[in-house]
């Protein structure tokens, strides 16, 4: 089998319900979706979630690398060799994990394909049924936030996620009233998104104990390990690293400092399906767990998630529910069948390969036709054809 052609389309696809971050207002998902083709006729998918704010990466500077360098590259190879492609793929670029991302799980999806059987079997099988999740609230004023939450939890979700950051007294006055609306017994974690310093952590921190965290996710910036060390030591609320915590060498350094009691993984950010299998194994050895996480993907980047956290025992949901939301915040998927997600709890799709079909019709409707990726005299998509 040998690919012949990789597709790279940008897309803009709406949220239905925006996300303020002490990052900034995402209200719009502005990614790629790329599609491998094969001599042997299989199409492969993937997703690259790329956002500016998280690795420097737009989703018109996606598809010039994508076509421009890492096409090039992959003409006429097995794209069931995956860590020989991966390989060629780190020659010709650095960093770009969300790019890479968007094309390694399309030769995963073709790997399965080709197999007949779901990318979680070729992890090494399915450990879990299903993984718990958590939907999240925004930074966004108390009546509001309230009212996001008691739909969340009307609806049967078993766990919140609040996102803190921007002002320490608000964010305290944002999570006293989730807490009081979700009783005790509804786990909520917080997310300051690198947004604290060093010093309001530590009082914020102080603060919320009360409210019986779950964990606190980056709650500081991700320069110095040595003070999320410092902070982890002045706390007993668990503290998770995920800005921090792109590669396994990263996860390696986090845990030589003993920085952190949570890792959160994600393929999108690690850059790719076998870079998060290494990330959570360089985890695993320092006893550390993980946890998905998320850039509030669409369809395809969620099943790829959801056939690692399927196979993964060190991702462990049941401890700390994942990130498995993101095309429930969107206006549409990109895929024909919605994956099953919540209100408690997501389950891995049993097709071969990802598990998922392309839906062409909302490809065509929120394809980006700004003209920003015109490279080959298309407006719409850049196509690599061997």
């Amino acid at each position: 089998m040998k690919i012949t052609r990789i597709e790279a389309v940008p897309v803009n696809v709406p949220l239905s319900t925006s996300m303020t971050t002490s990052h900034g207002l995402h209200s719009t998902s502005p990614y790629v979706i790329v599609q491998v083709h094969t001599d042997d006729g299989l199409v492969g998918l993937g997703e690259a979630t790329v956002t500016p704010r998280w690795s420097g990466e737009t989703s018109h500077g996606a598809v010039a690398v994508i076509h421009g360098l890492i096409a090039p590259v992959l003409k006429g190879e097995d794209p069931r060799r995956i860590s020989h492609l991966r390989r060629q793929i780190d020659s010709v670029v650095r960093l770009n994990p969300f790019t890479k991302a968007g094309v390694e799980m399309a030769l995963w999806d073709i790997a399965g394909k080709a197999a007949g059987v779901p990318v979680y079997q070729l992890l090494g099988g399915k450990f879990r049924d299903e993984m718990p999740i958590r939907m999240v609230v925004g930074s966004i004023d108390i009546p509001q936030a309230v009212t996001l939450a008691r739909k969340f939890l009307e609806s049967g979700v078993k766990c919140l996620k609040v996102k803190v950051g921007l002002n320490p007294d608000q964010d305290v006055a944002r999570v006293r009233a989730i807490r009081e609306l979700a009783g005790p017994d509804i786990p909520i974690s917080v997310d300051a998104n690198c947004g604290w310093t060093v010093l309001q952590a530590r009082q914020t921190l102080q603060r919320l104990r009360e409210f019986n965290i779950l964990f606190a996710e980056q709650p500081i910036a991700t320069a110095d390990r040595s003070e999320m060390a410092a902070l982890r030591r002045a706390t007993d609320v668990p503290i998770m690293a995920d800005e921090s915590a792109f590669t396994s060498s990263d996860i390696w350094h986090l845990t030589m400092e003993r920085a952190v009691d949570i890792i959160s993984v994600y393929p999108g950010k690690n850059g790719g399906i076998q870079s998060t299998v290494e990330a959570v194994c360089a985890a695993k050895a320092a006893g550390i767990p993980c946890a998905m996480g998320s850039n509030l993907e669409l369809g395809i980047g969620t099943a790829a998630m959801l056939h690692l956290g399927a196979a993964l025992p060190t991702i462990a949901s049941e401890l700390y529910p994942g990130d498995f939301i993101g095309p429930l915040y969107h206006e549409a998927d990109l895929i024909k069948t919605p994956l099953t997600l919540g209100p408690a709890a997501a389950r891995v799709p049993e097709g071969p390969g990802l598990g998922v079909e392309l839906d062409t019709e909302q490809l065509e409707k929120y394809r980006d036709r700004s003209g920003v990726a015109q490279s080959t005299g298309s407006t719409t998509s850049v196509t690599f054809e061997g």
